[in-house]
């Protein structure tokens, strides 16, 4: 495995990590995702992505209410996509025989 190969896989799982507990926002992901892997600038992402130009801009930002379709085509890229996950893990209660 390359390093660079390794440097990607290993920002995915920290920022799906951070995500899952809130370390980090979507916006502040989808920001880093963008400049950290692909180096593209909005305009460009945004395009690949086939989003508007401002909705990338709001979604880095924090800001609007995107749509699932919204986050998983920017998500799309990285292999990831949006999901709904137990906020706390299951017991050994909740383990049914």
């Amino acid at each position: 495995m390359s390093a660079a190969l390794a440097d990607r896989q290993a920002l995915l799982a920290q920022l799906q990590a951070e995500l899952l507990d809130g370390r980090t926002s979507i916006g502040a992901a989808v920001r880093r995702l963008r400049t950290e892997l692909t180096g593209l600038h909005q305009e460009q992402f945004a395009r690949m992505c086939r989003i508007s130009l401002n909705t990338l801009q709001q979604l880095e930002h924090d800001q609007g209410n995107p749509t699932v379709r919204t986050l998983n085509a920017v998500f799309a890229p990285f292999g990831m996509r949006v999901g709904i996950v137990s906020r706390t893990p299951p017991t050994a209660i909740d383990a049914k025989p």
